[in-house]
Formats: C-alpha cells, structure tokens, sequence
C-alpha cells in the first residue's frame, strides 16, 4: 500500500494507472517490431548480411539473415518517441527519458551494424560501447551508484581531494571517477554478456523479454514507494542543465525503456524463436543488453546500489553465462576470445536433447533469477529485508555460479586430457 507521502508524488496514480498511461510504449514498439522485421529480412537477403552454417557451434542448417537487431533497434525509437508525445497523466515529477541514452542507443546499434556488415576489429566495437558509455555519465545515469557503495561501507557518501599546483588548485572527485568507471564496466560487460547468450534460436529475445518484466515489475514498485522526501533529495542531486519543470526522478524513464524493450523482444520473438527465419546479429544483442543495464543503473538514480544489485540478479542469465564462461576456460588455460561450443544453452542442448527444450530451459531459470532479484528488491522497499540481505543474496548466488564454473572446466580439462591420450 502507498504512504500518503507517496500518493502526494504520484497522483491519484496507481501501479495499475501507470502501466496504462505507459501502455502505448509498449503497444507501437511491439507492433513496429513485428510488422517492420520481414522487411529488414529482405533487406539483409538482398545485402547478403547473412549467417552462413559453416561451424560446429551453429546448430542452423541454412543461411540465416542477421539484420533483426534493426528492427528492433527501430521499434524500441518509436517507442520512445510515443512517449514524450502521446504518454498522459504521469506525475510531474518523472523526468522523460534522457535524451543521452538515446543517443547511446544509436552508438551501440551502429557499432553492431557496423560489425554485423563490415566485421569490425573489437577495439573499434570497444570504442563504441565506451562512447555509449560516456554519454551515459554525461547525463549522469549510474554515477551514483558509486556513492551509494562508498556510503554503505565505510560512510562516505562522496570522496574527494584537493591537487595544489602553481597555478591553481584542482578538485579531484574520486566518488564521480569511480562512477564513471563503473558505468563504464556496466555497459561492456552488459553488452558482451548478452553477446554470448545469442546462441540458440529465440534464445536471446526471450531471455531479454523476461529481463524486461523484472524489470519493469520493480520500476514500477519502486514508484508506488516514491516519497515526498526523495523528490525533495533527488532536486538537490539534479545534474547541470535540468530545470525543474523537466522532472526530478527517473522513475517514468524506467517505466518507458522496460516496455519499450519489452514489446520490441516480443514483436521480434515470433520470428526468431526455433526454426528462426531471422537473427538479432550483433547490432540486435549489443543493444538489449544495453537496454537492461541502462535500467538497472537508473535503479540507482539516488545511490540505492542495494537496488541495482537486485537490478543484476534480474539480469540473470546473461551474467551467469559469462562467469561460467570466464572461470571454466581460466581454468582450462583458454583465451576469452576463443570461441567454443560449451556455452549454458550448449550444455543444456546436448542434456536435453534440441533447440526449444534448451531455450526454454533457460528462459526457466531466468524467471527464477528474475523472481529472486524482484522479491528481494520488493522486500527491502517494504521494510521486511535488511538491506544487508540483497548484499548476501547477490554474492551467494553468483559466488555459487564461480564455484559451478571452475567445477566444470576442471571436467572439462580432464575430458580434452583423456581425449588426447
């Protein structure tokens, strides 16, 4: 139930009132998705942008279109377009999505397009992930999330010191640096992640589409607990530039980027689930994971970095993927960069025997990760959970992920081993 303090902020608004004013967000972006992707199959049949089965790891037997990540890129603009012109009754207090995510949104689909079509070397994909990033700490999304870590552990909400020099004396704010590096971390390793579960048909947008009801489910909770003493506290942390009459919580923002996400992966969906017609190619998997990190970082907006570790557990699968990923070829001596076939869904398909059961596999254990992170988030909003808890929650489950990890390269080193002898 709101507080009357919360109810002051949102209005006569409820959860249920805020979806429906969001509702055609999610609407255009679904449909723009689903009708707009045949033709960007053909446009890429045309372009021959095509992902040909010449490898054990690509279980397709036929060439596969891959310019599906710009229909979704497409859907996901008009849907964040609907929303600062047709979206009415929200509180006045939500700000509109910035327009610097947007603008990071362009980076990383050019930067997957330009790969997809062109084969980019990877310093030059790193450099436009950075540039997504940069324009993210610009605008000052996630540059909290630092403070509120220093504040939780050692009491120091911002950390900063003085370099005298002959001149003049120079700020240094180690709380922004620090910020603006974990931005940084957030969008390549968000990015990447999501790289690596593209594997399978359908694998991705499903997984994406779970993502996004996670977190919309706790954007939307998080509203209906916004009090009059956070807007009061989020004015005074308001970045250059940002008048009051422009809002003064990312709460709307959140709201719209989650269903955005989600109706542009479920517009795409019918098209890409097993036997696919089309693939999300890079430009499509670098932007969803772009997408949910720029959400789970807005979950910090005031340095709730409890929240956006609830945000991470949300973002399940992608994560769990690459810890596996990382501590089984450390184990095994092998370079990140070699490909293999032993990813999750590779595991799983040969366990469970196809494509759909493997996929669907996955999208089951993402809905239990995206459950817990809702429901621990949910509880702290509540007052049942010590924030303390999503800390132990967080490093339980994914401590337990690195343990399963090198469990499986030591397998997997002792399987190559008895192979080659």
């Amino acid at each position: 139930m709101n507080t009357p303090a919360a109810e002051a902020i949102v209005g006569n608004a409820t959860v249920w009132t805020l979806l429906v004013d969001y509702l055609p967000v999610f609407v255009l972006s679904f449909l723009v998705v689903l009708f707009i992707t045949p033709l960007f199959r053909q446009l890429a049949l045309a372009s021959k942008v095509i992902d040909l089965p010449d490898d054990a790891r690509k279980v397709h037997h036929r060439a596969i279109p891959y310019l599906g990540g710009m229909a979704v890129f497409m859907g996901l603009l008009v849907g964040i377009a609907i929303s600062y012109v047709l979206v009415a009754g929200e509180p006045a207090a939500y700000r509109p999505l910035p327009v610097s995510i947007v603008g990071g949104m362009i980076a990383i689909a050019f930067t997957g397009l330009a790969d997809d079509v062109w084969g980019w070397d990877p310093r030059l994909k790193i450099a436009g992930q950075l540039v997504a990033a940069a324009l993210l700490a610009l605008n000052d999304i996630g540059t909290r999330v630092a403070a509120g870590l220093l504040d939780y552990l050692f009491g120091l909400s911002v950390l900063e010191f003085t370099v005298p020099t002959p001149v003049v004396d120079i700020p240094v704010n180690v709380t922004e640096w620090i910020g603006t590096a974990i931005i940084a971390i957030f969008v390549l390793g968000g990015c990447n992640a999501a790289n690596l579960v593209d594997g399978l048909d359908g694998l991705l947008s499903g997984t994406v589409a779970i993502i996004a009801v996670g977190l919309l489910a706790l954007s939307l909770l998080m509203a209906s607990h916004l009090t009059e003493g956070d807007v009061a506290h989020l004015t005074t942390l308001l970045p250059d530039g940002v008048s009051g009459n422009e809002g003064v919580t990312l709460s709307g923002a959140r709201i719209v980027l989650s269903l955005a996400l989600l109706g542009a992966v479920l517009g795409f969906l019918p098209h890409n689930f097993n036997p696919a017609t089309i693939f999300l190619g890079d430009c499509g998997s670098l932007l969803l994971g772009y997408c949910c990190v720029v959400v789970i970082l807005m979950l910090g907006e005031q340095g709730e970095t409890h929240l956006v570790l609830a945000g991470l557990l949300i973002f399940g699968v992608p994560i769990v993927d690459t810890i596996l990923a990382i501590f089984r070829r450390k184990v095994q001596g092998l370079r990140m960069s070699d490909p293999d076939a032993k990813h999750l869904h590779h595991v799983l398909k040969a366990w469970l025997g196809g494509v759909k059961r493997a996929v669907l596999a996955v999208y089951g254990l993402e809905l239990v990760l995206a459950s817990l992170g809702v429901a621990v988030a949910a509880m702290v909003l509540l007052g049942d959970l010590r924030v303390l808890v999503v800390y132990l929650v967080f490093i339980g489950v994914y401590g337990s992920v690195v343990v399963i990890g090198i469990r499986m390269g030591l397998v997997q080193k002792r399987q190559s081993l008895k192979g080659a002898s």
